[in-house]
């Protein structure tokens, strides 16, 4: 009997031993989910096969027809059949559908109340599904459906463990709390094999496609080469991945923050550095909204956000190792340069810490934090320690690029730390020093900045110790400065509207809560206004959802061009806006309101043609603060039902509260 045959015979064992009942006993996913798994990997299927499937289970195409209809899809025609959801929307958008509700019935009918939530479990299959098909697209995969099936499934033992388990996977979960070691080495020791290994067995048994098996099996850890699975290599390292981007942007299958390493040859397989990340995690962000939309999920907020992105920070585990005598010096007096980056996610706290943290550690005399500045094409200061460098000697001091030396650039090029040392090379104005230390800064690969060391007063010299010593902590600065630009990206995300550009409900609602703790006679110059389109659905149904997110951007704009930079716009919703006026009265506020009415009617008239006849129109409600209110819901209300009143006169005007 092979090696091979002989661990998965072990692994078949200690998976039935564990489990109540044998694995190809167990119905973890719906026969029609199984069957769809199938086809993913079948040439031979066509429409007609996945639409008679499908209508093969009645609550299956009910859900499915219910959410192609839905706004996210905004099909301009209402759909009532399987075959034909799947002609317009194509074979793969109906199938990932249907697939994913398939999951979603299965995982909420069983949803654990432990410590194991499946729901936040099944989001995060979805996220990883979504990703891999993004990567998968991007690379030029063969079958990118295929890869999202992967994505979906790939961690299914942990579900097998949770449902069938003598013990469970809650149970699990209790008894590794605090545990430093990682999640596949504690379930390994807990149960006698980790999920991939569970998952395989499940795979096996149920006769999953063998490319969707080795993902499953191999998603943490890719097969050595010559194995036989070692032809899967490219696809297991695509889920690899999307895997662990998320568990960096938080949405890992559990609420344990155990970090997962992402294995060194993922980067022999994908161009990590040639990913356009931030596009696929727009996209990807747009599929989970449309998740939540559908299903109701609530994803991390922002504080869960911001505590995630510090702890991964703190967690990562790299591609590129840092050497083990570097880890071992940081081991003996650098532990706090490490992790100083991570104690914020703000740029201007995260260089000073870093930069004060060093010096500590290291005794250096003077550290100069050098941002680049691609467009003048110059490094600029703009932090140092002591701090009063920059109020001083380097107020305002940039260095031209192109004016650094040879050896320097090659450095800068090489993305490698370098020692001065030649000569009267000093790039700091009024500098004099005959040696000095620079190191990149760099950020997902790309130099953002550059550090300047020296040893003004003490002459001590810089050797390649120092190097060793340095690098890791520049690079954990890198990877913190990346993160504060990505928790900057998601606060915005989450506080902005994304198609028009204001501010949300959400931020509304914050705006107006914060106001309401201001005194009285603050509040008595305060004014709140709603507006909502006039036959707003007209502009979807005849001319079609383009043209209806069009009029909100109209509105949009207009209110940006007529407000104050003191007062407060947002939309509330659909086709309503909110805004809030400060230091105004009534008359101001109506006047305000006014205008806006006035301009809208203006733009709508010359869109007239656009909008195939339908007059661009909004009708407004005004209220101003009184001492009757005593919470913003109630000036909403008054706001709104002045609105309303509005529209019963007639629409297009302004009606004041009272």
């Amino acid at each position: 009997m092979t090696n091979n045959a002989n661990h998965f015979l072990a692994i078949n064992q200690a998976a039935n031993s564990i489990l109540k009942h044998k694995v190809d006993k167990l119905q973890v996913i719906p026969v029609v989910a199984l069957k769809l798994l199938r086809l993913t990997s079948d040439e031979r299927t066509n429409v007609g096969d996945l639409s008679l499937l499908i209508e093969t289970e009645p609550t299956l195409a009910a859900k499915v027809l219910r959410n192609v209809n839905s706004a996210a899809f905004a099909l301009s025609h209402k759909v009532t059949s399987i075959k034909r959801a799947v002609n317009i929307l194509g074979f793969s958008s109906v199938r990932q559908l249907a697939l994913n509700q398939l999951f979603y019935n299965k995982l909420i009918q069983s949803r654990s109340k432990d410590e194991f939530d499946q729901l936040f479990y099944w989001q995060h299959c979805l996220f990883v599904a979504s990703l891999s098909r993004a990567i998968a697209n991007a690379l030029k995969h063969p079958d990118p459906d295929l890869i999202y099936c992967a994505g979906l499934m790939h961690d299914i033992g942990k579900i097998v463990f949770e449902n069938h388990g003598k013990v469970s996977y809650s149970d699990f979960l209790l008894a590794c709390k605090g545990d430093e070691q990682s999640l596949l080495n504690g379930e390994h020791d807990f149960f006698g094999l980790n999920h991939a290994e569970m998952g395989y067995v499940f795979c096996q048994q149920w006769d999953i496609p063998e490319q969707i098996a080795a993902i499953v099996y191999c998603h943490h850890d890719l097969p050595k080469e010559g194995g036989f699975l070692a032809q899967y290599k490219p696809d297991i390292a695509i889920v690899s991945f999307a895997n662990y981007i998320a568990w960096m942007q938080g949405i890992g299958s559990t609420k344990v923050n155990n970090a997962p390493e992402l294995h060194a040859e993922v980067s022999n397989y994908l161009d990590i550095a040639g990913l356009d990340l931030e596009h696929l995690l727009s996209r990807v962000d747009k599929e989970m909204q449309h998740t939540r939309e559908f299903y109701g999920i609530q994803f991390p907020d922002l504080n869960k956000l911001r505590a995630t992105l510090i702890e991964t920070a703190l967690l990562l585990s790299h591609c590129k190792r840092v050497p083990s005598h570097a880890v071992n010096s940081l081991n003996n007096g650098v532990f706090s340069s490490l992790t100083a980056p991570h104690k914020s996610l703000e740029p201007n706290k995260i260089v000073p810490w870093t930069l004060a943290a060093i010096q500590a550690d290291f005794k250096f005399e003077r550290i100069i934090f050098f941002e680049v500045k691609a467009k003048l094409r110059s490094l600029v200061a703009t932090y140092s320690w002591p701090e009063a460098l920059c109020h001083t000697i380097l107020q305002n001091q940039s260095i031209k690029i192109e004016s650094l030396s040879k050896s320097i650039l090659n450095s800068l090029r090489d993305r490698k730390a370098i020692v001065i040392n030649e000569g009267d090379m000093n790039i700091v104005e009024g500098f004099q020093v005959d040696e000095f230390l620079l190191v990149p800064v760099l950020s997902q690969n790309r130099l953002i900045a550059l550090l300047y060391i020296d040893n003004e007063k003490s002459k001590s010299p810089f050797g390649s110790n120092n190097i060793v010593q340095i690098t890791p902590i520049i690079h954990e600065l890198g990877v913190a400065l990346n993160n504060a630009k990505r928790f900057q990206l998601e606060k915005k995300r989450a506080e902005v509207d994304a198609l028009t550009g204001l501010l949300n409900k959400r931020m509304v609602i914050e705006y107006l809560t914060a106001t309401f703790q201001e005194n009285k006679e603050q509040l008595s110059r305060v004014a709140v206004g709603f507006i909502d389109i006039d036959f707003f659905k007209r502009f979807n149904d005849s001319c079609g959802h383009e043209a209806g997110d069009d009029a909100l951007k109209i509105v949009a704009q207009i209110m940006q061009t007529l407000t104050r930079p003191s007062d407060f716009i947002g939309r509330y919703g659909g086709e309503e806006f909110v805004f809030v006026l400060r230091n105004t009265t009534l008359k101001g506020a109506q006047c305000y309101a006014e205008r806006i009415r006035l301009e809208i009617e203006r733009k709508g008239e010359i869109l007239k043609q656009r909008f195939k006849g339908h007059a661009l129109t909004i009708s407004i409600g005004v209220s101003l603060y009184s001492p009757k209110f005593s919470s913003y819901n109630q000036i909403i209300e008054a706001a709104d039902a002045a609105m309303y009143k509005a529209k019963h006169q007639g629409r297009n005007c302004v009606v004041v509260d009272g």
